[in-house]
C-alpha cells in the first residue's frame, strides 16, 4: 500500500464515523419519536373536579385541576354529552375571555378555579341537580382524551370551605378511562 491510499482510507473512515455520529445525534433531537420517550410523555391526572349547581337553565361552570408529572401538553377542548358546547375561559383583571387552549406545564398544574380559569358548559340539555354527575371528556394535543365523571355540588360550594380532603381525585371526580385517538 502506498502512502496516498492509506491517507485516503483514513479520511474515508473518519468521514464515515462523523456521519454516523451526526445521524445518531439527529435521531435524539426528535422529542416526538416513539422510542425511548416514555419519561418525556405527559402524565396527566384530574383532581378536585366539580360543577356548582347551575342557577341558569342553559349554562353551568366547571372546575378542576390537571396535574402533570411528565412533559408539557396542551388542553385543546372539552366535550360533554350534557351540553351543546363546552368552552374554555380565562379570567384576568376581572374580565372573562374565551380561550382556544390552555398549556399544561411539564411537572406542573393547570387549575380551573372560581374567579380564574374555568369551563363553561353551554346549551345544557337538562339542568343538573346537586348529587348528579356530569360526564366531561378532556382533549389534549399529545395525550389521549380523559373522561371524568364530575359531581354537581351546591351552588355556593367552595373547595376551601370543605378542606383539602374533598379536593382529592377519589372523592370528587372519577376518572373513568383513557381512550386512544
Amino acid at each position: 500500500m502506498n502512502h496516498r491510499t492509506t491517507k485516503h482510507r483514513a479520511l474515508a473512515g473518519g468521514a464515515l464515523a462523523l456521519t454516523a455520529v451526526l445521524a445518531l445525534a439527529g435521531c435524539n433531537d426528535d422529542s416526538d419519536s416513539g422510542s425511548g420517550d416514555a419519561a418525556k410523555k405527559p402524565d396527566l391526572k384530574v383532581s378536585g373536579a366539580y360543577v356548582p349547581e347551575p342557577t341558569m337553565d342553559d349554562m353551568a361552570a366547571g372546575f378542576l385541576t390537571l396535574a402533570n408529572n411528565g412533559s408539557a401538553d396542551k388542553l385543546t377542548s372539552v366535550t360533554s354529552d350534557a351540553a351543546g358546547a363546552v368552552t374554555l375561559h380565562s379570567t384576568k383583571g376581572g374580565a372573562m375571555k374565551e380561550e382556544k387552549s390552555f398549556d399544561v406545564p411539564a411537572n406542573g398544574k393547570l387549575a380551573f378555579v372560581s374567579g380564574g380559569n374555568h369551563l363553561m358548559l353551554e346549551k345544557l340539555k337538562h339542568k343538573p341537580k346537586k348529587g348528579e354527575k356530569v360526564a366531561l371528556t378532556l382533549h389534549f394535543q399529545k395525550s389521549d382524551p380523559i373522561k371524568v365523571e364530575v359531581p354537581v355540588k351546591e351552588a355556593t360550594y367552595s373547595p376551601k370551605q370543605h378542606g383539602d380532603a374533598t379536593a382529592s381525585h377519589d372523592s370528587n371526580a372519577s376518572h373513568t378511562s383513557h381512550k386512544s385517538h
